[in-house]
């Protein structure tokens, strides 16, 4: 069986613009790179797990969603990710229920590439992330981007390990 690192895309990998649909606008977080390599070097898959709400709502479409993506990996410097799984639903009005924190998207790469998910991690800023791998029975990590989100609201989950540095992230999960 596999093991994956799963990653929230918006505001871990590359900076938030809200329901960007311009590539010109993608903006890496910095150190995201260096630990992308140090990560896939020590055998995980990478797999983004994104929620991108704005094309349910009819804010930008899926093309759009797409060329941000392609744009995030040319800045990258090469394709890290083995797949990316986004759910467009509006949260008001969803279609599949894949948005987290549910752990269907999780759930969709587990079986697609026979991951075994006590092995995995998911890395992501909001609690939606951190619930999100608790359901699936992930380690979460917190990506603290500009010291946002510490605290712990509505779904009262702590994170496995919480950092806004991802040298320190990738050499956390190393040692594991």
């Amino acid at each position: 069986m596999n093991k994956a690192i799963f990653l929230d895309r918006d505001n871990t990998i590359i900076k938030d613009v809200p329901y960007n649909g311009d590539p010109a606008k993608v903006e890496l977080v910095p150190g995201v790179t260096e630990a992308l390599t140090i990560l896939q070097k020590n055998g995980y898959l990478l797999i983004i797990i994104s929620n991108q709400s704005g094309v349910g709502r009819g804010m930008i479409t899926k093309e759009q969603v797409r060329l941000v993506n392609d744009e995030m990996i040319r800045k990258l410097g090469k394709n890290y990710f083995t797949d990316i799984f986004i759910c467009c639903d509006d949260p008001e009005r969803p279609v599949e229920n894949c948005r987290k924190p549910s752990p269907e998207m999780i759930f969709r790469a587990r079986d697609k590439y026979d991951i075994d998910l006590s092995r995995s991690f998911f890395i992501g800023d909001k609690e939606e992330d951190v619930q999100a791998g608790h359901n699936a029975g992930c380690t979460s990590i917190r990506f603290l981007y500009n010291d946002n989100n510490k605290g712990i609201g509505k779904y009262n989950i702590k994170p496995g390990f919480a950092s806004g540095d991802w040298r320190i992230i990738a050499e956390w999960i190393c040692s594991k």
